[in-house]
Protein backbone atom coordinates (compact mmCIF):
# COMPACT_ATOMS: atom_id res chain seq x y z
CA UNK A 1 0.00 0.00 0.00
CA UNK A 2 1.22 3.47 -0.91
CA UNK A 3 -0.30 6.93 -0.82
CA UNK A 4 1.09 10.31 -1.87
CA UNK A 5 2.14 13.24 0.26
CA UNK A 6 0.52 16.22 -1.43
CA UNK A 7 0.04 19.36 0.71
CA UNK A 8 -3.23 21.28 0.42
CA UNK A 9 -1.78 24.12 -1.64
CA UNK A 10 -0.83 21.65 -4.39
CA UNK A 11 -4.34 20.18 -4.62
CA UNK A 12 -7.14 21.44 -6.79
CA UNK A 13 -10.36 22.58 -5.11
CA UNK A 14 -12.54 19.71 -3.99
CA UNK A 15 -16.08 20.46 -5.16
CA UNK A 16 -18.72 18.31 -3.51
CA UNK A 17 -21.97 17.50 -5.40
CA UNK A 18 -24.90 19.94 -5.38
CA UNK A 19 -22.72 22.83 -4.17
CA UNK A 20 -22.32 21.29 -0.72
CA UNK A 21 -19.40 22.68 1.26
CA UNK A 22 -18.74 20.52 4.29
CA UNK A 23 -19.35 16.81 4.84
CA UNK A 24 -20.35 16.08 8.43
CA UNK A 25 -20.01 12.44 9.45
CA UNK A 26 -21.00 11.58 13.00
CA UNK A 27 -19.95 8.01 13.70
CA UNK A 28 -21.73 5.77 16.17
CA UNK A 29 -19.36 2.93 17.00
CA UNK A 30 -21.45 -0.19 17.56
CA UNK A 31 -18.98 -2.41 19.35
CA UNK A 32 -19.03 -5.73 21.18
CA UNK A 33 -16.73 -6.98 23.94
CA UNK A 34 -16.54 -10.54 25.17
CA UNK A 35 -17.17 -10.88 28.88
CA UNK A 36 -13.95 -12.91 29.28
CA UNK A 37 -10.74 -13.21 27.25
CA UNK A 38 -8.36 -16.15 27.52
CA UNK A 39 -5.38 -13.96 28.34
CA UNK A 40 -3.36 -12.81 31.31
CA UNK A 41 -3.12 -9.32 29.79
CA UNK A 42 -5.62 -6.58 30.70
CA UNK A 43 -8.61 -6.42 28.40
CA UNK A 44 -9.48 -2.78 27.82
CA UNK A 45 -9.73 -2.64 24.04
CA UNK A 46 -11.78 0.21 22.68
CA UNK A 47 -10.81 3.06 24.95
CA UNK A 48 -9.73 3.78 28.52
CA UNK A 49 -11.20 1.72 31.32
CA UNK A 50 -13.75 3.41 33.54
CA UNK A 51 -12.03 1.80 36.54
CA UNK A 52 -8.32 1.70 35.74
CA UNK A 53 -7.07 -1.10 38.03
CA UNK A 54 -5.93 -3.73 35.49
CA UNK A 55 -6.85 -7.38 35.91
CA UNK A 56 -6.29 -10.26 33.48
CA UNK A 57 -8.83 -10.71 30.72
CA UNK A 58 -9.63 -14.23 31.94
CA UNK A 59 -11.05 -12.74 35.18
CA UNK A 60 -14.47 -11.13 34.99
CA UNK A 61 -14.19 -7.34 35.21
CA UNK A 62 -17.78 -6.45 36.11
CA UNK A 63 -17.45 -2.64 36.23
CA UNK A 64 -15.62 -2.30 32.92
CA UNK A 65 -17.76 -4.89 31.11
CA UNK A 66 -21.07 -3.57 32.38
CA UNK A 67 -20.06 0.05 31.74
CA UNK A 68 -19.56 -0.80 28.09
CA UNK A 69 -22.75 -2.85 27.96
CA UNK A 70 -24.67 0.19 29.20
CA UNK A 71 -24.11 1.62 25.74
CA UNK A 72 -25.90 -1.35 24.18
CA UNK A 73 -28.73 -1.59 26.70
CA UNK A 74 -29.42 2.13 27.21
CA UNK A 75 -27.03 4.62 25.60
CA UNK A 76 -27.54 3.75 21.94
CA UNK A 77 -31.31 4.14 22.22
CA UNK A 78 -31.00 7.62 23.73
CA UNK A 79 -28.63 8.59 20.93
CA UNK A 80 -30.96 7.19 18.24
CA UNK A 81 -33.85 9.19 19.69
CA UNK A 82 -31.68 12.32 19.53
CA UNK A 83 -30.76 11.82 15.88
CA UNK A 84 -34.37 11.02 15.00
CA UNK A 85 -35.66 14.19 16.64
CA UNK A 86 -33.32 16.33 14.53
CA UNK A 87 -33.72 14.30 11.35
CA UNK A 88 -30.09 13.64 10.45
CA UNK A 89 -28.32 10.30 9.88
CA UNK A 90 -25.30 8.77 11.54
CA UNK A 91 -22.60 6.67 9.90
CA UNK A 92 -22.30 3.58 12.08
CA UNK A 93 -19.44 1.14 12.46
CA UNK A 94 -20.23 -2.46 13.36
CA UNK A 95 -18.34 -5.18 15.16
CA UNK A 96 -19.75 -8.23 13.41
CA UNK A 97 -20.29 -10.06 16.68
CA UNK A 98 -22.61 -7.32 17.90
CA UNK A 99 -24.87 -8.26 15.00
CA UNK A 100 -25.01 -11.80 16.33
CA UNK A 101 -25.43 -10.95 20.01
CA UNK A 102 -27.33 -7.62 19.91
CA UNK A 103 -29.35 -7.90 16.70
CA UNK A 104 -31.96 -5.36 17.85
CA UNK A 105 -29.36 -2.61 17.51
CA UNK A 106 -28.45 -3.57 13.95
CA UNK A 107 -32.11 -3.88 13.02
CA UNK A 108 -32.72 -0.35 14.33
CA UNK A 109 -29.94 1.02 12.12
CA UNK A 110 -31.12 -0.89 9.05
CA UNK A 111 -34.68 0.34 9.62
CA UNK A 112 -33.39 3.94 9.51
CA UNK A 113 -31.43 3.30 6.32
CA UNK A 114 -28.17 4.39 7.92
CA UNK A 115 -24.72 3.28 6.88
CA UNK A 116 -22.98 0.35 8.56
CA UNK A 117 -19.20 0.16 8.12
CA UNK A 118 -17.42 -3.10 8.97
CA UNK A 119 -15.46 -2.66 12.22
CA UNK A 120 -13.70 -5.98 12.79
CA UNK A 121 -15.30 -9.07 14.35
CA UNK A 122 -14.98 -8.33 18.07
CA UNK A 123 -13.58 -5.13 19.50
CA UNK A 124 -10.76 -6.67 21.52
CA UNK A 125 -9.26 -8.90 18.82
CA UNK A 126 -7.00 -6.29 17.23
CA UNK A 127 -5.53 -6.81 13.77
CA UNK A 128 -2.13 -5.87 15.17
CA UNK A 129 -2.14 -9.23 16.97
CA UNK A 130 -1.63 -10.74 13.49
CA UNK A 131 0.88 -8.41 11.86
CA UNK A 132 3.38 -11.22 11.41
CA UNK A 133 0.77 -13.67 10.10
CA UNK A 134 -1.00 -12.29 7.04
CA UNK A 135 -3.10 -15.44 6.59
CA UNK A 136 -4.45 -15.19 10.13
CA UNK A 137 -5.21 -11.51 9.66
CA UNK A 138 -7.08 -12.21 6.44
CA UNK A 139 -8.98 -15.03 8.16
CA UNK A 140 -10.14 -12.63 10.88
CA UNK A 141 -11.13 -9.95 8.35
CA UNK A 142 -13.07 -12.48 6.28
CA UNK A 143 -14.83 -13.73 9.40
CA UNK A 144 -15.96 -10.17 10.08
CA UNK A 145 -16.99 -9.51 6.47
CA UNK A 146 -18.86 -12.80 6.07
CA UNK A 147 -20.75 -12.28 9.33
CA UNK A 148 -21.54 -8.69 8.31
CA UNK A 149 -23.02 -10.02 5.06
CA UNK A 150 -25.19 -12.50 6.95
CA UNK A 151 -26.42 -9.91 9.45
CA UNK A 152 -26.86 -6.87 7.22
CA UNK A 153 -27.93 -8.71 4.07
CA UNK A 154 -25.32 -7.20 1.77
CA UNK A 155 -21.56 -6.93 1.43
CA UNK A 156 -19.60 -4.33 3.39
CA UNK A 157 -18.01 -1.58 1.33
CA UNK A 158 -15.84 0.02 4.02
CA UNK A 159 -13.71 -0.82 7.04
CA UNK A 160 -12.62 0.76 10.32
CA UNK A 161 -10.25 -1.38 12.38
CA UNK A 162 -10.88 -1.90 16.09
CA UNK A 163 -9.07 0.91 17.91
CA UNK A 164 -7.80 1.92 14.42
CA UNK A 165 -5.09 -0.71 14.88
CA UNK A 166 -4.42 -2.07 11.41
CA UNK A 167 -1.25 -3.49 9.90
CA UNK A 168 0.75 -2.80 6.72
CA UNK A 169 -1.09 -5.78 5.21
CA UNK A 170 -4.62 -4.59 6.02
CA UNK A 171 -5.22 -2.33 2.99
CA UNK A 172 -4.09 -5.07 0.62
CA UNK A 173 -6.37 -7.64 2.28
CA UNK A 174 -9.33 -5.27 2.24
CA UNK A 175 -8.93 -4.28 -1.42
CA UNK A 176 -8.50 -7.93 -2.38
CA UNK A 177 -11.84 -8.70 -0.73
CA UNK A 178 -13.94 -5.97 -2.29
CA UNK A 179 -13.63 -3.13 0.23
CA UNK A 180 -13.54 0.32 -1.39
CA UNK A 181 -12.71 2.60 1.55
CA UNK A 182 -10.68 2.56 4.76
CA UNK A 183 -11.12 4.88 7.75
CA UNK A 184 -8.06 4.09 9.90
CA UNK A 185 -5.81 6.92 8.70
CA UNK A 186 -6.47 10.24 10.45
CA UNK A 187 -3.95 12.26 8.48
CA UNK A 188 -6.28 14.48 6.43
CA UNK A 189 -9.57 16.38 6.22
CA UNK A 190 -10.21 15.28 2.65
CA UNK A 191 -10.36 11.88 0.98
CA UNK A 192 -7.41 10.57 -1.01
CA UNK A 193 -6.47 7.36 -2.81
CA UNK A 194 -4.37 4.56 -1.38
CA UNK A 195 -2.85 2.36 -4.06
CA UNK A 196 -2.77 -1.39 -3.46
CA UNK A 197 -1.92 -4.39 -5.63
CA UNK A 198 -5.67 -5.01 -5.88
CA UNK A 199 -6.78 -1.54 -6.89
CA UNK A 200 -7.34 1.74 -5.05
CA UNK A 201 -8.86 2.30 -1.63
CA UNK A 202 -10.35 5.65 -0.68
CA UNK A 203 -9.04 6.90 2.65
CA UNK A 204 -11.86 8.61 4.54
CA UNK A 205 -10.63 10.05 7.84
CA UNK A 206 -11.90 9.15 11.28
CA UNK A 207 -10.91 11.29 14.28
CA UNK A 208 -9.70 10.67 17.82
CA UNK A 209 -9.42 14.44 18.36
CA UNK A 210 -13.12 15.08 17.76
CA UNK A 211 -14.17 12.07 19.73
CA UNK A 212 -16.14 11.55 22.92
CA UNK A 213 -13.43 9.37 24.49
CA UNK A 214 -10.96 12.20 24.05
CA UNK A 215 -13.40 14.83 25.29
CA UNK A 216 -14.69 13.08 28.36
CA UNK A 217 -12.23 10.38 29.41
CA UNK A 218 -8.85 11.58 28.17
CA UNK A 219 -9.25 15.32 28.80
CA UNK A 220 -12.04 15.48 31.36
CA UNK A 221 -14.19 17.99 29.48
CA UNK A 222 -17.64 19.01 30.63
CA UNK A 223 -20.66 18.63 28.36
CA UNK A 224 -20.55 22.35 27.62
CA UNK A 225 -16.82 22.28 26.83
CA UNK A 226 -17.30 19.36 24.43
CA UNK A 227 -20.08 21.25 22.65
CA UNK A 228 -17.81 24.27 22.30
CA UNK A 229 -15.08 22.14 20.73
CA UNK A 230 -17.54 20.61 18.27
CA UNK A 231 -18.73 24.03 17.20
CA UNK A 232 -15.20 25.41 16.93
CA UNK A 233 -14.20 22.51 14.70
CA UNK A 234 -17.28 22.96 12.54
CA UNK A 235 -16.88 26.72 12.19
CA UNK A 236 -13.26 26.55 11.08
CA UNK A 237 -13.82 23.73 8.60
CA UNK A 238 -16.92 25.43 7.26
CA UNK A 239 -14.96 28.64 6.69
CA UNK A 240 -12.18 26.77 4.87
CA UNK A 241 -14.71 24.83 2.80
CA UNK A 242 -15.66 28.02 0.95
CA UNK A 243 -12.65 27.30 -1.28
CA UNK A 244 -12.36 23.50 -1.08
CA UNK A 245 -14.59 20.79 0.36
CA UNK A 246 -13.72 19.30 3.74
CA UNK A 247 -14.88 16.46 5.99
CA UNK A 248 -15.70 16.86 9.67
CA UNK A 249 -15.51 13.52 11.44
CA UNK A 250 -17.04 13.06 14.91
CA UNK A 251 -16.51 9.78 16.76
CA UNK A 252 -19.06 8.71 19.38
CA UNK A 253 -19.49 5.64 21.58
CA UNK A 254 -22.89 4.80 23.10
CA UNK A 255 -21.39 3.94 26.51
CA UNK A 256 -19.76 7.39 26.62
CA UNK A 257 -22.07 9.87 24.89
CA UNK A 258 -25.24 7.95 25.68
CA UNK A 259 -25.39 9.11 29.30
CA UNK A 260 -28.12 11.66 30.14
CA UNK A 261 -25.74 14.40 31.24
CA UNK A 262 -23.77 14.27 27.97
CA UNK A 263 -26.49 13.97 25.35
CA UNK A 264 -27.00 17.75 25.22
CA UNK A 265 -23.63 18.20 23.52
CA UNK A 266 -24.67 15.82 20.74
CA UNK A 267 -28.18 17.25 20.39
CA UNK A 268 -27.12 20.88 20.23
CA UNK A 269 -24.24 20.19 17.86
CA UNK A 270 -26.51 18.29 15.46
CA UNK A 271 -29.01 21.14 15.57
CA UNK A 272 -26.23 23.65 14.90
CA UNK A 273 -24.71 21.78 11.95
CA UNK A 274 -28.14 21.00 10.49
CA UNK A 275 -28.99 24.70 10.38
CA UNK A 276 -26.56 25.04 7.43
CA UNK A 277 -28.21 24.10 4.15
CA UNK A 278 -24.90 23.40 2.39
CA UNK A 279 -23.74 20.72 4.82
CA UNK A 280 -23.69 17.26 3.24
CA UNK A 281 -24.71 14.47 5.65
CA UNK A 282 -23.05 11.94 3.38
CA UNK A 283 -22.31 8.34 4.13
CA UNK A 284 -18.74 7.22 3.78
CA UNK A 285 -19.80 5.01 0.92
CA UNK A 286 -21.30 8.00 -0.91
CA UNK A 287 -18.07 9.94 -0.46
CA UNK A 288 -15.94 6.99 -1.57
CA UNK A 289 -18.05 6.26 -4.66
CA UNK A 290 -18.01 9.92 -5.67
CA UNK A 291 -14.29 10.30 -5.05
CA UNK A 292 -13.34 7.23 -7.08
CA UNK A 293 -15.03 8.90 -10.05
CA UNK A 294 -13.72 12.42 -9.40
CA UNK A 295 -10.30 12.12 -7.73
CA UNK A 296 -8.43 13.29 -10.84
CA UNK A 297 -10.05 16.70 -10.47
CA UNK A 298 -8.62 16.94 -6.95
CA UNK A 299 -5.25 15.18 -6.69
CA UNK A 300 -3.27 13.99 -9.69
CA UNK A 301 -1.02 11.25 -8.35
Amino acid sequence: MQYPFIPPQKRKPLIWPDKKRLVVQVTLNLEYWDMLKDTDSPYYAGGPAVIPDPIPGRILDVPNFSWREYGQRVGIWRILDTFDAIGVPASCTLNAKLGLERKDIVDAIIKRGWELVAHNYEQGDLLTNYQEDIEAEEELILRALNTYNEIVGKSAKGWLSSSLRSTPNTPEILAKNGISFLCDFMNDEQPYLMQTNHGPLVSIPYSVEINDFTFFHRRGMSTTSALEVLKEQFDQLYSESASTGKIMSVGLHPHVSGHPYRIRAIREFLEYANSYSDVWWATREQVADWYLKNHDSHINQ
